[in-house]
C-alpha cells in the first residue's frame, strides 16, 4: 500500500481510502447502499487497517449520523492509536429532523455540525473536514472564514471540498490567500474510466493549485465491477445497488465499452475487472486516494488487491482510447493553439 501526500501538505494518506457509506443503513436512501452494523464494520475496518490503509472517509449525513457513530466505535473497539489513522468527514447536508439552518455552509451550521460529528466519532479532532457540496446560499468568504476558525480552534486539521467546480475552488483559494486562512487541500470527486468529465477543467486546476484528489464511486456504483454488461436483459444490473439507486449517472454504451476492454485485460492478468478499474485510477498522477466501500470482506479483499495490479503503457493507451471524452470547446482550441509551445517544452526537457 503506497502512501501519497494529500494536496500541498505534509500529511501522507494511503492510496486506498476506506469509505463508510455502507455503515448503518438508517434512512430510506442509505439503506439502499448498505446496512452494516457494528460487528461487520469492525471486521471491515480491521481488515483495511491490516492491509495498510490509514485513511477513512465518512460524512455526517451518511445513515443520518449513524455511519460516524459506527466508524468512531470501530476505532475504539479495535484500539487503533489515534496517530495511526487519518479520519475524514463532511458537512453540508441536513440530518433528518433539523431546522432550516441545520444545513448548508453557513457559519451557524458549520460550528454546530463539527461538534456533533466529533461527538459521534468520539474524537477530539477531524483530520480532514470537507464541504460536502457547494452552497449557493452562503458567500464563499463566509465558508472560508468558518472553516479556518475550526482549524484555528484545533477541531479540524485540514480543509477539503467535495463536488465543487474548478472556478469555485480557485475563488475560495484566492479568498483564503487574501485572508491568510486555511486553504483547500483536497477535492473529493467522481472519476472513473466511464466518467472522465473532471479531466476537462478540474484536473488542470488540481495540478496547477496543488490540490489533492480523492475519488468517490470508483466503480460507478458497481457498473464497472465486471458483474454486469450490455448482454444482460436490458443491459440492466439486476441485483446490484443500481437496481434501486441508479447513481452516479453514466453513459451506458461508453461504460459497456470500457467493461469489455477491461475484461480482456483482467482475463490476461488473472485479476477481476474491478481491480483493473481501480488500478487505472491508481495509475493517474492526479489521484491522491481512491475511496473503496464494501459490504463483505470478499469485496474489500478484491479491491485491496488492485494495488498490486500494474498496467502497461499499451494497456493504459487501450483503456484511454475506449474511454476518451468527445472533444469539447475550449479544450480542442487549447490543444490546437498550444501544440507548438508544448513541443518546445518537451524539447527543452529532453535537452
Amino acid at each position: 500500500m503506497r502512501l501519497k501526500p494529500l494536496g500541498r501538505t505534509g500529511l501522507f494518506v494511503s492510496e486506498l481510502c476506506l469509505g463508510t457509506m455502507t455503515f448503518g443503513g438508517q434512512g430510506e436512501l442509505w439503506g439502499k447502499i448498505g446496512q452494516l452494523q457494528q460487528p461487520e464494520a469492525d471486521t471491515l475496518v480491521g481488515r483495511a487497517l491490516d492491509a495498510g490503509i490509514n485513511f477513512i472517509d465518512t460524512a455526517n449525513v451518511y445513515s443520518e449520523g449513524q455511519s460516524e457513530v459506527i466508524t468512531g466505535q470501530a476505532l475504539r473497539n479495535l484500539k487503533v492509536p489515534r496517530e495511526n489513522v487519518v479520519v475524514a468527514s463532511k458537512v453540508f447536508g441536513e440530518i433528518a429532523g433539523g431546522g432550516p439552518n441545520a444545513r448548508g455552509m453557513s457559519r451557524y451550521h458549520i460550528m454546530d455540525a463539527v461538534k456533533a460529528s466529533l461527538k459521534r466519532l468520539q474524537l477530539d479532532h477531524i483530520d480532514l473536514y470537507q464541504i460536502h457540496g457547494f452552497d449557493p446560499a452562503t458567500p464563499i468568504e463566509e465558508m472560508v472564514r468558518a472553516m479556518d476558525t475550526l482549524v484555528q480552534h484545533g477541531h479540524v486539521r485540514y480543509v477539503g471540498v467535495s463536488n465543487w467546480a474548478a472556478w469555485q475552488i480557485v475563488k475560495a483559494q484566492g479568498i483564503a490567500e487574501r485572508l491568510g486562512a486555511a486553504r483547500i487541500q483536497s477535492l473529493q470527486a467522481y472519476y472513473t474510466l466511464a466518467g472522465r468529465d473532471l479531466e476537462r477543467e478540474l484536473v488542470p486546476m488540481l495540478q496547477s493549485e496543488g490540490v489533492g484528489l480523492m475519488v468517490w464511486s470508483p466503480l460507478a456504483g458497481g457498473l464497472l465491477s465486471g458483474k454486469y454488461g450490455r448482454t444482460q436483459e436490458g443491459g440492466a444490473e439486476a441485483g446490484s445497488r443500481r437496481a434501486s439507486f441508479d447513481f452516479p449517472p453514466v453513459q451506458r454504451e461508453r461504460a459497456w465499452d470500457c467493461v469489455d476492454a477491461m475484461r480482456g485485460i483482467a482475463e490476461a492478468k488473472g485479476v477481476s475487472v474491478a481491480q483493473v478499474a481501480l488500478a487505472w485510477l491508481l495509475h493517474q498522477p492526479v489521484v491522491s486516494s481512491v475511496i473503496i466501500g464494501a459490504k463483505r470482506i470478499e469485496q474489500l479483499d478484491d479491491n485491496l488487491a488492485a494495488t498490486a495490479v500494474s498496467l502497461s503503457a499499451e494497456e493504459l493507451a487501450a483503456l484511454d482510447r475506449v474511454s476518451a471524452l468527445p472533444p469539447e470547446y475550449p479544450g480542442w482550441m487549447f490543444a490546437r493553439q498550444g501544440e507548438n509551445r508544448r513541443g518546445q517544452l518537451a524539447a527543452a526537457a529532453r535537452a
